[in-house]
């Protein structure tokens, strides 16, 4: 509100509506605000994005902005993104998946005895999807890196943003993986946010990058 006040646009970028009605609260809030500030624009964009690819694009709006580009631009620029903003990840304990509703208990267990890690990525709808299962924790990481080499557009050039559940071993893992099989040397790593975290556990280790689809 204090920037609608100095007469400054706003576009919000919200967290994917697959997953949560953040998205659906904000832009019922910003229907509110427009409707009080009518001179301003007020703009909302439903992400389909998650933690860190999230931030990766809110960061590379940010860059737009700095072109000199105007809202509706850069929320075109968002919206063209968006289908190319890929989230892939793994997680180390089966049963935070169980407790959260995406896996079964029996799945749970199966895999905790048999070491399965899960492959999953957020899918076009912005819903979590799980896609593989390899046994043993580096095979999980070489999973990442193996769909990010299908996809990746010009994954030389560009930052790639790692997320993790405090493994930061494992970060460095996926770190030199992508740099040897891919030329990536632009890394943006941070932890896993709390509520994600609650949700899938220490050892969480996702990956973010731009490609050609999710």
């Amino acid at each position: 509100m204090p920037f609608l006040r100095q007469g400054k646009d706003v576009l919000y970028l919200g967290f994917s509506s697959g997953l949560s009605g953040t998205y659906h609260n904000g832009a019922m809030a910003a229907e509110e605000l427009q409707e009080e500030f009518p001179e301003a624009k007020v703009i909302t964009v439903d992400t389909l994005c998650a933690s860190m690819g999230q931030g990766l694009l809110v960061d590379l709006a940010v860059q737009e902005k700095r072109k000199g580009k105007d809202i509706e631009a850069v929320r075109d620029f968002v919206r063209e993104t968006i289908p190319h903003l890929c989230h892939w990840f793994t997680v180390d304990d089966l049963m935070f998946l169980f407790r959260g509703g995406r896996v079964s208990r029996t799945s749970a267990w199966a895999g905790t005895m048999l070491n399965i890690k899960p492959v999953l990525h957020v899918d076009s709808k912005g819903a979590l999807v799980p896609m593989e299962k390899v046994r043993g924790r580096k095979k999980s990481i070489k999973a990442l890196v193996d769909h990010m080499e299908k996809t990746a557009i010009e994954p030389a050039s560009q930052t790639v943003f790692i997320t993790h559940g405090d493994c930061i071993e494992d970060v460095e893992l996926l770190k030199s993986e992508i740099a040897e099989r891919l030329g990536v040397t632009d890394f943006v790593v941070n932890y896993v946010d709390p509520v994600i975290g609650a949700h899938s556990g220490p050892g969480t280790l996702a990956l973010f990058f731009v490609g050609t689809e999710k």
